[in-house]
């Protein structure tokens, strides 16, 4: 037998007709894109509140506290309770921001994740965006 066994998968011109140098120009575009949205996403801020804007936290698309506003009003008093109440509601506004960035992300990032070219069945073993850490 002098037919090569790879001449079936190669279709003539390469890996299942698959242009190798289009697919790397367009991964490496791709992780330019991404770098592009982690650094946006980065220089973002959010702001998380509770209890009717009592008490505001800034945060960093990079998950970074930089800042914390407290009403007055939030203080009920200066006993230990009180002062347990207004760390309950610190934390409370710190995970509303979480939520808000975890969604700025899931818009910013979301698109480039999931966008792994087809590979015309070439590729059927290929993990997922997923797997890959994106």
């Amino acid at each position: 037998m002098t037919q090569n066994p790879f001449d079936a998968l190669a279709g003539g011109g390469g890996l299942g007709g698959l242009d190798l140098g289009a697919l790397l120009q367009q991964a490496q575009q791709m992780q330019d894109q991404l770098q592009d949205a982690q650094q946006r996403l980065a220089e973002s801020t959010v702001d998380g509140t509770v209890a009717g804007g009592a008490v505001t936290v800034t945060v960093t698309g990079a998950g970074e506290l930089t800042a914390v506003q407290i009403k007055p009003e939030a203080l009920d008093g200066t006993d230990a309770e009180a002062l347990a109440d207004l760390g309950d509601l610190i934390v409370a506004a710190f995970r509303d921001a979480r939520a808000q960035i975890d969604e700025l992300a899931e818009q910013t990032l979301g698109p480039l994740a999931g966008g792994m070219p087809d590979l015309g069945g070439a590729g059927g073993g290929l993990p997922s965006p997923g797997q890959l850490g994106f």
